[in-house]
């Protein structure tokens, strides 16, 4: 759907935090945990193209998305006002499976990969399912919906880069320190959104353990509907389209490689968005 959706809420959460509600009944109703909208941020040539964001929760007729402001479009995007309108697109992607119930909810995000997380947080409580969350932040001040999670009845468990709170370090090292505690039940599966070293680590530690892991990446979209061929990673079934295909994706189809590895160019429209 492409609509104009107008601005219920929109929200400071946090120092470069925003959240941001938008009434859009279509797309409320029809959006599943791990998907996400493009989003025009204004009607001039500056920037050029839609930014894609993960739908972080629905209520009713609207969906929020939670973002950091971290380059001109979302800037404009956090000057908007209640009672504005924007450009949307969606809901666009394959969002998350559910597991059998024979599994218990492994949920590990990585900074703003918190996002689609609580939708599907959300979802698993609407069913009677709760999970343990692990959640990395640069800091103590960047740790974002642990009291969402709390709420929901589910263990959160905190990992920092700088060590100010909980476990010093990557979440992906808090991921293996757990592990080798048996802090978990045997039968897991892991449902984890992030930045793409997060993501390999996540998806090597998952195959180490044998455990079943889901995983949303976080690229470039030019179009977000697959047309472009902007946002493609190689996969076990050959090069699919994070847009499309995705973004979620079982990790071990995922052909993890660093795309500015020696021998590789990196995308070109990578500079669209800075």
């Amino acid at each position: 759907m492409q609509i104009k959706a107008k601005i219920l809420h929109h929200k400071k959460v946090k120092p470069g935090y925003y959240r941001v509600a938008l009434i859009a009944c279509g797309i409320a109703k029809e959006a599943q945990a791990g998907q996400f909208v493009e989003i025009k941020v204004n009607d001039a040539w500056e920037p050029l193209l839609r930014r894609p964001f993960s739908i972080h929760r629905t209520q009713g007729s609207a969906f929020e998305v939670l973002y950091e402001v971290v380059g001109q479009a979302t800037r404009l995007l956090s000057r908007k006002k209640p009672g504005e309108y924007l450009e949307v697109i969606g809901p666009l992607g394959k969002g998350f499976d559910f597991c059998s119930d024979s599994y218990a909810p492994l949920l590990v995000a990585g900074g703003m990969g918190v996002a689609p997380l609580v939708f599907l947080a959300e979802k698993m409580a609407a069913s009677n399912k709760r999970a343990t969350v692990l959640l990395g932040a640069r800091d103590k001040n960047s740790i974002l919906c642990e009291e969402v999670f709390r709420k929901l009845g589910f263990s959160v468990k905190i990992a920092t880069d700088n060590g100010s709170r909980g476990f010093r370090g990557y979440v992906s090292g808090l991921l293996e320190h757990e592990l080798a505690a048996g802090s978990f039940m045997p039968q897991l599966v892991i449902y984890a959104c992030g930045p793409r070293p997060m993501l390999q680590e996540i998806s090597r530690i998952s195959r180490h353990h044998n455990i079943p892991a889901w995983v949303s990446l976080e690229e470039h979209m030019a179009c977000g509907l697959g047309v472009c061929l902007g946002c493609v990673v190689d996969t076990v079934d050959g090069y699919q389209r994070v847009c499309k295909e995705g973004p979620v994706f079982e990790a071990r189809r995922i052909i993890w490689k660093s795309k500015s590895a020696k021998g590789e160019r990196l995308c070109p429209q990578s500079l669209l968005f800075r």
